[in-house]
């Protein structure tokens, strides 16, 4: 099992992971508050963007093979190596889906 250091930019939080873990059990366990929902990749709320480093998520059907490039969804991603994530960052089949929204997941009201 290796260790790996998780960095969220932008909040001073800092972490390590174990490449059998996911980012989000360990958040949690730390006492972050990274949201979250479903926790099965489905739903986005956990996403987060990776400027750094790798993860793998093959349970992540939420997101396209390209998307799952550039970011992880917490629930499902394991890292690889050290990572830099910008958590609350969502893809970009989200972002247009519901831009201007106050909530993802939630249509605009009139």
């Amino acid at each position: 099992m290796t260790e790996y250091t998780i960095e969220f930019v932008g909040t001073g939080e800092t972490i390590t992971c174990s490449d059998k873990e996911t980012i989000l059990s360990r958040c949690l366990e730390a006492g972050i508050a990274q949201e979250y929902s479903c926790r099965v990749g489905m739903c986005l709320a956990c996403s987060a963007e990776i400027l750094e480093g790798e993860v793998t998520q093959p349970a992540a059907r939420g997101l396209t093979d390209e998307e799952a490039e550039r970011y992880a969804l917490t629930c499902m991603a394991r890292p690889q190596s050290d990572l830099k994530l910008d958590r609350g960052k969502y893809p970009p089949s989200i972002e247009g889906k519901y831009a201007g929204d106050s909530c993802a997941g939630t249509p605009a009201d009139d």
